[in-house]
C-alpha cells in the first residue's frame, strides 16, 4: 500500500472545503493536482473514499479512515511547526487580499523574494476590488491585505502609486511627455467603477472640470480592450502599466494624484506569525521605484475572494 501525506492531505482538504477546486486553492496547488492525489488514495485503499455526485460525500471507506487520515495530517502539521522552531523559520499558510493592480504590479516581486527567504511559508493570493479587500482581512478570511490609502502603523507602506493618463498608441497625444485632463475633452472618458473612480474625480477637480464617463466598467480587461480598441481613453493607476501592451501608452498627467499602498494585518486580532514576518521583510527593504512612476511616457509590454482562491485571476479594475 503506498499512501503518502500529500494523498492525506488533498483527501482531508476536500471534506473540509466542501470541493475539489477550493482544496486546491487551500492547498496552493492544481486543481488537477488534488483530484490525482485522491485518485490515488483510492486505488491504494482498493475503493473509493468520496461519492461522485453533487457535493462532497464520503463512502463507508471514506467514513472509516477520516479520524486516520486528521491524525496523520495533524501529526504533519506538527511535526513542520517543531522543525520550523527549531531552525528559527516561519511556516505556515498567509492568505493575502489585494486589488488587481496591486496583483500584477506589486505582489510578483513579493512573493518571489519571500519564496526564496521563506521557503516554509505558504502565500496564498485573494484578487478582489477595494470594499472586498478590507472586508476580507475584517472578516478574518485573509491574514494580510494591501490596503489603498488605509494608513496603519503596524503595516508598511510599499509604494506610491500616481495615476496617468491611458491612451491608444495611435491617439493624437501618445507622444507627449505630460499632458493636461483638459486635453482628453473631446475623447469619451472610461472610467473604472472599482476602487478607481474617486481618484479620476480628484482629477477632474484639480482641473475644474466635471467628469462625465463615456462608460464606467468594473472589468479591467474590458477597459483595457476598449481603450485599445479606440473607444475611449481613460485614467488609470501606474501599477496598471505591468498589464498593458504595445498597443497602449501610459501618459503623466498634469494633475498630480496618487494613492498609498499599505500591507497590514487585521486591526483588533493578533497576526499569524508568518503574516508578521512577512511585513517586516519589507520594512527591512527599501521600496524600489515602481513602473509609471518616474514621470515618463510607458510603452510596456507585460483569488477572486474567499470562494476563487488562486495565485492568477481574471483583472477587475482598481
Amino acid at each position: 500500500m503506498n499512501i503518502g501525506i500529500s494523498h492525506l492531505r488533498a483527501f482531508v482538504a476536500v471534506l473540509d472545503c466542501g470541493s475539489f477546486s477550493l482544496a486546491a486553492a487551500e492547498l496552493g496547488i492544481s486543481q488537477s493536482a488534488v483530484s490525482h492525489s485522491v485518485a490515488t488514495l483510492e486505488r491504494s485503499l482498493g475503493s473509493p473514499v468520496f461519492v461522485r455526485s453533487s457535493g462532497v460525500r464520503l463512502t463507508v471507506l471514506g467514513e472509516q479512515i477520516l479520524v486516520h487520515a486528521r491524525q496523520v495530517v495533524g501529526a504533519y502539521g506538527a511535526i513542520r511547526d517543531v522543525a520550523s522552531r527549531h531552525g528559527g523559520q516561519p511556516s505556515g499558510t498567509v492568505r493575502i487580499a489585494a486589488t488587481p493592480t496591486a496583483c500584477q504590479g506589486v505582489l510578483p516581486h513579493l512573493l518571489h523574494r519571500w519564496q526564496h527567504e521563506f521557503p516554509l511559508v505558504q502565500v496564498v493570493v485573494l484578487e478582489g476590488d477595494d470594499a472586498e479587500v478590507e472586508s476580507w482581512l475584517g472578516e478574518g478570511a485573509v491574514e494580510l491585505a494591501v490596503l489603498i490609502d488605509r494608513p496603519s502603523d503596524a503595516g508598511v507602506l510599499l509604494t506610491t502609486d500616481h495615476f496617468h493618463a491611458l491612451l491608444g498608441s495611435d491617439h493624437p497625444l501618445a507622444d507627449e511627455a505630460e499632458i493636461d485632463i483638459a486635453d482628453l475633452d473631446d475623447d469619451s472618458m472610461i472610467v473604472s467603477t472599482s476602487g478607481c473612480e474617486e481618484y479620476v474625480r480628484k482629477v477632474y477637480r484639480l482641473a475644474h472640470r466635471s467628469l462625465r464617463p463615456g462608460h464606467r466598467v468594473r472589468d479591467m480587461g474590458t477597459l483595457l480592450a476598449m481603450v485599445r480598441s479606440g473607444l475611449g481613453v481613460s485614467v488609470v493607476p501606474g501599477l496598471t502599466s505591468a498589464m498593458l501592451d504595445h498597443r497602449l501608452v501610459m501618459i503623466p498627467l498634469r494633475q498630480y494624484v496618487s494613492r498609498d499602498l499599505t500591507l497590514t494585518g487585521p486591526i483588533g486580532r493578533p497576526w499569524h506569525k508568518a503574516a508578521q514576518v512577512l511585513v517586516e521583510s519589507c520594512r527591512q527593504v527599501p521600496s524600489q521605484p515602481l513602473p509609471g512612476q518616474q514621470g515618463t511616457r510607458l510603452t510596456l509590454t507585460t483569488s477572486r475572494g474567499p470562494a476563487r482562491r488562486t495565485r492568477t485571476a481574471r483583472s477587475e479594475a482598481g
